[in-house]
């Protein structure tokens, strides 16, 4: 079998697989092509990819011959019209936002792997691409509000006199957000907390943060991480409770998401212009639509002095190590679909295939995905 990996659209600097990974592909005799320049950006060289025993090749002659293509973004619609029916793709391809493009790529006959899909159990964490991505996530953000923050981090005290430490509020205690939690904490920070969850106070408060408990959630232990959807009588509990606490907060970092659905507003316009001047609000669910009204995604909006960043791609400003922990969800899962000579079995009888599977056969397979917008799909 061929396993191609694509270098990713500009502005992606992550890479599918790194070379130690394409070593331990190569010894279960899987040929891997790699397009020239592919792991530039995560400072991974061809020269690196050739001694772990893959080969170089152009674009075209990976997305013409190769039996499996990697591309952790979606490709573009002049590249996969190139490709062959039959072949299977592999990537983070947001299904549930993108029915319309899954139902193309069934007319095309392609097999595609949507990692973001995989259930999130615990067979299946070695796997899980949101998690190892959000990991770094979170401790970006908080570097990413430090360095706006227009003051420390930390208390300190000087002979010219005191510095109070910043307040951070986090919104969403999923990994993420305990990551941001550690990283905040670590940089001398006092930190609250918010989540629909109460399961996750006792994680919270041993790193050391505070946990803001709003009762009546409805219960998220089936979610996968993500938030869901709450009664309209918690919303308002919640609303006035964050409000509170983002009056007296100097950063607020929000991660809450919904599958499938725009992001849920936590932070309102009213709440926005009761901050203080010269406070900071890193919004990681800016792709689907961010946790604040006025969030707009892969940009900095300063609205009553608050800067709020949108930002749900801090994953690939650490392109080195985000390359290798999604490499090695993504060899992890191989592991499930390839045989010990290097061929393909696709067991569909595996809970972890079926559930990553989006598209086969000519159809959509995923249940999700079938039920979003079925005049699309």
């Amino acid at each position: 079998m061929i396993l191609a990996v694509l270098k990713e659209k500009t502005g992606e600097n992550r890479v599918s697989l790194v070379p130690e990974v394409v070593k331990q592909l190569v010894q279960q005799h899987v040929e891997v092509w790699v397009e020239e320049g592919a792991g530039l950006g995560a400072f991974y060289t061809d020269a690196m990819f050739m001694e772990a025993g893959a080969l170089i090749k152009p674009r075209g002659e990976l997305l013409q011959k190769a039996d499996l293509l990697l591309s952790l973004r979606q490709p573009s619609q002049q590249d996969w019209e190139q490709v062959p029916a039959g072949k299977i793709w592999m990537g983070v391809y947001q299904p549930l936002y993108n029915p319309a493009l899954m139902q193309q790529w069934a007319d095309k006959q392609f097999t595609v792997f949507s990692l973001d899909t995989i259930p999130r159990t615990t067979r299946a964490q070695s796997m899980d691409v949101l998690s190892s991505q959000a990991n770094i996530a979170g401790y970006k953000a908080v570097l990413l509000a430090a360095y706006t923050y227009s003051r420390y981090f930390p208390m300190f005290m000087t002979a010219a006199g005191s510095i109070p430490p910043a307040k951070v509020l986090i919104l969403g205690a999923g990994v993420a957000g305990l990551q941001a939690i550690a990283t905040a904490r670590r940089l001398g920070a006092v930190v609250e907390v918010f989540d629909t969850r109460p399961a996750v106070k006792e994680e919270v408060m041993s790193l050391g943060a505070k946990f803001v408990e709003v009762e009546g959630a409805a219960d998220a232990s089936k979610a996968g991480g993500y938030a869901v959807e709450q009664s309209a009588d918690y919303q308002a509990k919640q609303t006035a409770k964050i409000a509170e606490s983002a009056a007296k907060a100097d950063i607020v970092i929000t991660t809450a998401q919904i599958p499938g659905k725009p992001a849920p507003i936590l932070i309102t316009k009213a709440m926005l212009e009761a901050m203080r001047a010269g406070s900071v609000i890193i919004d990681l669910a800016a792709a689907t639509g961010g946790n604040t009204e006025l969030t707009k995604d892969a940009a900095s909006v300063v609205h009553n002095g608050v800067t709020i960043i949108g930002n749900s791609d801090l994953a690939g400003t650490a392109p080195a190590d985000a390359s290798k922990l999604y490499a090695r969800n993504v060899l992890n899962f191989l592991k499930l679909i390839l045989t010990k000579e290097g061929g393909l079995h696709l067991n569909f009888e595996d809970d972890l295939v079926k559930g990553t599977c989006i598209v086969h056969n000519g159809g959509i397979v995923n249940e999700r995905v079938k039920q979003l917008q079925p005049a699309a799909v």
